[in-house]
């Protein structure tokens, strides 16, 4: 018998945290195809990095999605065949290629966005407003705890 401690993963907030991650994408896809929208969550996270800073770097984008260089290539592939985005060579380094909004992509985020102003207060309204700065405050400390033992 190995000294493994069995651990109870619903008692764990990152287990939970993981969880709801998980059905939240359930529920945005989900809310995306009731909408006729056509946009993956992955594809709606790219294009919401784009419309507060457009043409960010493909590398740029891949790191602040977390998302290694194959996927992000294949990503913004699939979006531009969906004519969300275009990609553009640098001016001053050809090497980089720069990510940039459509029309129709800005458009698709249109759409888009009221869903997303309506789904997130409906999936919190069972916390008051006290719970919920609680409970950003406790992640906001597991994610610094993050930070530094990924920098140890």
């Amino acid at each position: 018998m190995s000294d493994t401690k069995v651990i109870d993963l619903n008692a764990h907030a990152l287990s939970w945290v993981g969880k709801i991650h998980y059905d939240f994408g359930f529920l945005v896809q989900k809310a995306f195809e009731e909408n006729g929208i056509d946009l993956s969550k992955e594809q709606w996270s790219v294009l919401k990095r784009l419309y507060v800073d457009d043409g960010q770097p493909q590398n740029d984008l891949a790191f602040i999605t977390h998302r290694d260089k194959t996927s992000m290539t294949r990503l913004v592939n699939t979006m531009e065949s969906k004519n969300l985005v275009v990609r553009k060579s640098d001016e001053n380094d050809r090497r980089v290629n720069r990510i940039f909004l459509t029309n129709h992509g800005k458009e698709v985020i249109a759409k888009v966005r009221p869903i997303m102003y309506d789904l997130i207060p409906m999936v919190q309204e069972s916390l008051d407003d006290q719970e919920i700065e609680v409970l950003i405050t406790a992640l906001k400390k597991v994610k610094a705890k993050i930070a530094e033992i990924a920098e140890e």
